[in-house]
């Protein structure tokens, strides 16, 4: 009998959704080596300043930290080297006309295990917010804790 992997690893880009507005999201695979699986199963890996970018009708992950695997040998992996994405043709065909048009950009928002063990990369079709918008981010953010709170009492 298989055992029960456990999956609760959920490596979150907070970031993105407060300098992004996010329209369409995709999940994708990740092509990794056998020490960055094993890191991201720490839980030691960071979706800080990065960003995916399409080359040659493939999707490439920049910049993404994973840190490298205590008990790797020589065999250990570069902690920020460029990833490659797992998705159909159709979906990298959407994901590269709509990037294509000015103004937006392609952004990883979480980062997870999923029930197979398999390491996916959430990513999403994202606009810049202006600041304007950010403050009115903040604004829902805080109105939404103030209502909680009364909601609470």
């Amino acid at each position: 009998m298989k055992e029960k992997i456990s999956n609760n690893i959920q490596i979150k880009n907070k970031r993105a959704t407060f300098d992004y507005e996010l329209l369409d999201t995709f999940t994708a695979g990740i092509v990794l080596t056998g020490t960055e699986i094993k890191s991201i199963r720490l839980g030691k890996a960071s979706l800080v300043d990065t960003f995916c970018i399409v080359e040659k009708g493939e999707l490439w992950v920049k910049n993404m930290y994973i840190a490298e695997y205590f008990y790797g040998t020589y065999n250990n992996h570069v902690a920020r080297r460029d990833r490659k994405l797992l998705l159909t043709k159709k979906e990298l065909r959407k994901i590269d006309s709509a990037v294509r048009t000015t103004g937006f950009t392609i952004v990883p928002t979480k980062l997870f295990i999923n029930e197979k063990g398999l390491a996916k990369l959430i990513i999403a079709i994202a606009k810049g917010k202006k600041e304007y918008d950010k403050r009115d981010s903040i604004k829902e953010r805080d109105d939404r804790r103030e209502m909680d709170r009364a909601f609470k009492r």
